[in-house]
């Protein structure tokens, strides 16, 4: 009976550790990551690194669930007071390959920002440009704009995602966001979506014609150095396996 009772635990031990090892595998960096120089910006267990946009604390409308950074939906969209906000990794990059992976809720909306810098008073997106995070089937900004640039994976508003490979709502999409001296690639599940150059006479023209120069009449001139931030939509969404490879 004793060998029977020992048997079945070391077989719960053994599933228990699979389940935790199942949980945390995306947190952790490949040996050839480590060798290449990948640094994790989340450790899956911990807000360490991250706070609020525009305040020194980690807002309450975000929690660490499962090895994932989860925004917590208020059900009301933008409108809901939920004490969330965006947050984001209290350092700034220049040049970086950045990944992570997302899903989002049935009907969820959610960004990536990077360069972005932090004004008093305002949103990220005042300051940064954004990878949509979006699901296409649900959400109307997946019909708003101009050719798909509201779509997953587009610099929203501006450049369409294509392809557009984004996952149905609720699966796991990988990204990778590559800044090198002003030449910036958006890869979605594997793909290359978009290129641009930043602050060319094409980029200052983009933006011309867009809404960003009402909300910030030096949009355009993005900075060459700035924090990487995940935006507080009113939606559920997770975000994990958050890692960057810092260039010179």
């Amino acid at each position: 009976m004793n060998k029977f009772l020992s048997i079945v635990m070391a077989i719960a031990l053994v599933i228990g550790l699979t389940g935790q090892n199942v949980t945390f595998a995306q947190t952790k960096l490949t040996k050839k990551e480590i060798k290449e120089g990948w640094v994790l910006l989340f450790d899956g267990k911990t807000t360490e690194g991250w706070r609020g946009n525009n305040r020194a604390d980690f807002p309450k409308g975000w929690e660490v669930v499962d090895g994932t950074l989860h925004c917590k939906g208020s059900g009301q969209g933008e409108a809901g007071a939920n004490d969330g906000g965006d947050i984001l990794y209290d350092k700034q990059f220049t040049n970086f390959r950045l990944k992570m992976e997302w899903k989002v809720a049935p009907g969820g909306n959610s960004g990536i920002f990077y360069l972005g810098k932090e004004v008093e008073g305002w949103p990220i997106y005042k300051t940064a440009p954004e990878m949509q995070v979006l699901d296409n089937e649900k959400h109307p900004d997946a019909r708003a704009g101009k050719d798909g640039n509201r779509m997953a994976g587009s610099l929203y508003d501006l450049i369409p995602a294509k392809p557009q490979n984004a996952n149905k709502a609720g699966e796991w999409n990988e990204i990778e966001i590559e800044v090198y001296k002003g030449s910036v690639w958006h890869r979605q599940n594997g793909k290359t979506v978009l290129e641009y150059h930043l602050w060319t006479d094409d980029w200052n023209k983009l933006v011309a014609d867009s809404k960003f120069p009402e909300l910030n009449p030096d949009w355009a001139n993005v900075p060459k150095s700035g924090v990487i931030a995940l935006q507080d939509h009113g939606d559920d969404v997770w975000y994990r396996n958050i890692k960057i490879l810092v260039s010179e």
